[in-house]
């Protein structure tokens, strides 16, 4: 089973392709999810990569946490669940 992993401080011209290169050194990417404004469609600045591993995605968080990709320091972790209110 694999792991969700929160990449945020994007740069706003960073690609799923670009992130799929980046994180495909630590194993096989299952998927990448660059979050857009929902109005405007714009990048909001972060993303959802899930490795295909459990120990891959561990690897890539210790090694891509506060490194320069883009012109930009990445913030990366394991991603979350959060509940979202209900829309009203």
């Amino acid at each position: 089973m694999g792991k969700k992993i929160y990449v945020g401080n994007l740069n706003y011209r960073t690609t799923a392709e670009g992130l799929e290169g980046l994180f495909s050194r630590y194993g096989d990417v299952a998927g990448v999810t660059i979050v857009s404004d929902r109005e405007t469609q714009q990048p909001r600045g972060f993303a959802f990569v899930e490795m295909a591993t459990d120990a891959g995605a561990s690897q890539a968080i210790t090694d891509l946490d506060g490194k320069e990709f883009e012109g930009r320091r990445l913030r990366v972790n394991e991603a979350v669940n959060k509940p979202r209110p209900p829309r009203e």
